[in-house]
């Protein structure tokens, strides 16, 4: 088996996802979180690329804005995440200047085979590293970049899996190399952090046998068509085969082409009438409650409240009707009376955005307060209860 270090970890991480991703080979659509790290790499890839004369801060920035792929994002999505890589690339070129480093490689190819003694099988570890520096003491430096937000601990680092496997690359690559020579790193770049490790001989072969552990598990799955089951974890959200996967794509469903048999028709129409008596009493519900809070909130003549829960606001709208025999007056001689013939309000609008200020100001002197409503919004708060006072403002 041909396999690499992003494969095995999927497959530790997911079954099913391995087996949509590299079995089955199904697209999967990346996240943003994929495309922005992707973009911060080849960001740092550019920034040590050129030699003898390395790009300038601004040059990284400006290749950096170029390559943003902004038709991936809604528009307020692409500012933070413009401003969030920005910050990470300026922290980064101040703290590591390119031309002081001795780098080797980048995104270096690497090639493990391993040796099964009990099958007889030999298997290919395949992978990418994405920088290695040689220190001045002599030691050779792995450095993987991480844009992720949590800083994990050292004791994790020092059993990173990715890790291992990468040294395991570096030492076939260059046998002569022993393993206290190989120095092992996490860049963090949303934190400015750099966490390194170490492993030994005997750390190799562990590695190693975990490794070949794995691919006789996957190929045993294969081979007796056993399942590939889904691990539910909070990784789900950034899976990209989430709407198909079974654990979640009930979530997916689409009932727009579904077609049922005279069979289903009674327990469908059961279903649709409780779920009708549900949302007829909660609506019921919901204004009674929205009367009590809205006659709390005008006896205490306050416009918000705050809960465990979220905030509750009132907001006053007023329905307008407009004398058109004095607009009209304002807008003939302008030419844009006819814009709105038949007095129409939505019309009437969109010529507001287009006249002066003062043919605005007559037209509001022209409008007659008919009726004042009050409506409540509600935002659901993302903090933890015990974050947020209980008392009302």
């Amino acid at each position: 088996m041909r396999t690499s270090y992003s494969a095995l970890s999927t497959f530790k991480q997911c079954p099913q996802r391995y087996k949509f991703k590299i079995i089955e080979k199904k697209k999967e659509q990346k996240t943003k979180e994929q495309l922005f790290g992707t973009l911060i790499h080849d960001c740092l890839r550019f920034m040590f690329t050129h030699d003898p004369i390395f790009p300038t801060l601004d040059q990284v920035l400006e290749y950096y804005h170029v390559q943003f792929p902004a038709e991936n994002w809604t528009e307020g999505e692409a500012g933070i995440y413009r401003a969030e890589g920005e910050k990470m690339l300026r922290k980064f070129y101040q703290q590591n200047a390119p031309w002081n480093f001795s780098v080797l490689g980048l995104e270096s190819r690497f090639e493990v085979v391993l040796e099964d003694q009990e099958k007889k099988q030999t298997h290919i570890l395949a992978g990418i590293i994405d920088r290695i520096d040689k220190l001045p003491d002599g030691t050779y430096e792995i450095i993987d970049y991480k844009t992720q937000k949590r800083l994990p601990s050292q004791d994790q680092i020092d059993r990173d899996f990715q890790l291992s496997i990468y040294a395991m690359g570096l030492k076939r690559r260059w046998p002569h190399i022993k393993p206290d020579q190989i120095k092992l790193s996490l860049q963090f770049l949303k934190h400015g952090e750099k966490l390194s490790t170490k492993r030994s001989e005997p750390d190799f072969q562990k590695t190693e046998s975990e490794t070949l552990e794995t691919i006789n598990e996957i190929e045993a799955r294969v081979r007796e068509s056993k399942e590939f089951e889904p691990i539910v974890s909070p990784l789900c959200d950034f899976c990209g085969y989430k709407p198909i996967c079974p654990a979640w794509k009930h979530l997916y469903k689409n009932v727009k082409g579904e077609i049922i048999d005279g069979v289903a028709v009674p327990s469908v129409m059961k279903e649709y009438f409780q779920l009708r008596g549900e949302k007829q009493k909660a609506e019921k519900r919901l204004k009674e409650l929205s009367l009590l809070l809205t006659r709390y909130l005008e006896a205490e003549a306050i416009d918000r409240v705050f809960g465990d829960d979220g905030v509750i606001a009132r907001r006053r709208i007023e329905k307008y009707q407009y004398d058109f025999d004095k607009i009209r007056s304002i807008l003939e001689p302008m030419g844009k009376w006819h814009e709105i013939l038949g007095a129409d309000e939505k019309k009437l609008k969109n010529i507001l955005r287009e006249i002066p200020e003062w043919a605005r100001a007559e037209i509001q002197k022209a409008r007659l307060v008919i009726r004042t409503s009050t409506t409540l919004t509600a935002t659901k708060r993302k903090s933890k209860p015990d974050q947020i006072s209980n008392k009302f403002q």
